[in-house]
Formats: structure tokens, sequence, C-alpha cells
């Protein structure tokens, strides 16, 4: 493979890293950029669940008294969104490379949507009253399928469950919302890998890249304005939305 792609993706992988310690939205640079590499939409999918995988694994560890704290509705929750990450990664499968790419633009607008939209949402979600556990989970699972078909935007939508359920503290909500996503994309990037849907070297490249834009994002999150780039982050989205509808 030609070393400049190796490096484009790499970099590309820094920016998404970066974005998303800073404000969220990291797949909008890194999925088109697979794309751009040459792979097919589906396998930049799936090499990119495996790029952007430490991002929510990593923070696991550091709410450990939050997780065991949470008690045992979380292992049957932990179960329904496994089943639904396996699904949706089966589905995407089944789709094949050119019905999602198909799909690719209402995906990307669906997420820039739910990106945009997530703060009202979660505000929203917040004022209505605590749901029962299986309401909860019937709507995480729902999420979840979401999650191992795309992904971009899951982090939001699972914020909103768990405000649902009535999860205010937003430690608690961060820690559920990494655990739960962690299993969902370790599904994903399983079934992915099992298939052989997955361009490693791409992917390790855009890996590497997230993981020092990540910490570095991460130091420089309280210099940037957040909602400054949240709203570059819609902005590429959109552009890209548009983009691949008339592609």
């Amino acid at each position: 493979m030609d070393p400049l792609i190796i490096v484009f993706l790499f970099l590309a992988g820094i920016i998404g890293g970066g974005v998303n310690a800073i404000a969220g939205g990291g797949t909008f640079f890194t999925f088109p950029a697979l794309i751009a590499a040459g792979l097919d939409p589906l396998t930049a999918n799936a090499s990119n669940a495996v790029a952007i995988y430490p991002g929510h694994a990593a923070a696991v560890p550091a709410y450990k008294e939050e997780l065991k704290a949470a008690g045992r509705p979380l292992i049957l929750r932990s179960a329904i969104v496994a089943l639904g990450g396996l699904l949706g990664a089966g589905l995407l499968l089944q789709t094949g490379s050119v019905a999602f790419e198909g799909l690719v633009p209402w995906l990307l607008l669906a997420a820039t949507l739910l990106f945009a939209f997530g703060p009202a949402l979660a505000s929203a979600s917040a004022r209505l009253q605590s749901g029962s556990l299986w309401l909860t989970s019937g709507v995480e699972f729902l999420f979840a399928v979401y999650g191992g078909y795309f992904g971009a935007g899951l982090g939001v939508l699972l914020m909103a469950a768990l405000t649902i359920i009535g999860v205010r503290d937003i430690q608690m909500a961060n820690a559920q919302k990494n655990w739960l996503a962690t299993i969902i994309t370790s599904i994903s990037v399983l079934v992915f890998a099992i298939a052989g849907a997955v361009a490693w070297l791409q992917a390790s490249a855009v890996l590497f890249g997230a993981l020092i834009g990540g910490y570095g994002g991460a130091r420089v999150a309280r210099r940037i304005p957040g909602g400054a780039l949240r709203v570059v982050v819609i902005g590429v989205g959109l552009a890209l939305s548009a983009y691949y509808f008339v592609a």
C-alpha cells in the first residue's frame, strides 16, 4: 500500500481522536477517510469500528466503582445490548457493500442530526419519568442494533436511554454509557473480524492516530471551546451527507 495513504489515515485518526476527546463526532473524519483511501463503504465501516474501539473501552476501568453501584440490572441490560450489537453487525454483513453504500448518506445525515440535537434530546429525556427496566432495555436493544450496524452517534443515544431510566448522576451515566458501548462495539468488531470484513492495515493506521489524537485532545480540551468545535463537526457531517447524496 502507498505509504502516503497510511500517513493520510494516521492523520485522519489524530483528528478524529482529538475531536472525540473534545466534543465527539470523530467518526465524521475517520469513516470518510477510509473510503477515500479506497475501501468500499462496508469494509470502511467495519474497519472504522475497529479503529474507534479503544475510545469507550479505555474509559471503562476508571468507572469500576460506578459500574458496581449499578447493580444486577446492568448485567441483564449488558446481555440485551450484546444481542443487539450482534444483530446489527450481522445485518451489516447481510446488507452487502452495494446496498450499504446506498444507505451511507442517510446514515451520515442521521448521525449528524443525532450529534446536533444530542444535548436537547438528553435534556428532554431527563424531564421524563423513569421508565421500567424492560422498557429501557428495549430502547437500548434498538440503539445497540444501530451501534452494531453503523455506530456514529451511539453515545448520544445511550445517554438518552440512561436519562429515561432515571440515571441523573453524570459520572454514573458516563460509566454505563462507556460500558454498554464497549460491549456493543466488542461484539461487532468480533463479528467483522471473523467475517474478514476488516482492512487491518488501514484500521491500525487510524487507530494509532486516534490514540495520539485522543491523548492530545484531552490535554487541550479545556483550551478549545467545545461549542465552537461542535459547530465545525456538524458542518462537516452535513457537508459529507450532501456529498454522498450526490456522489
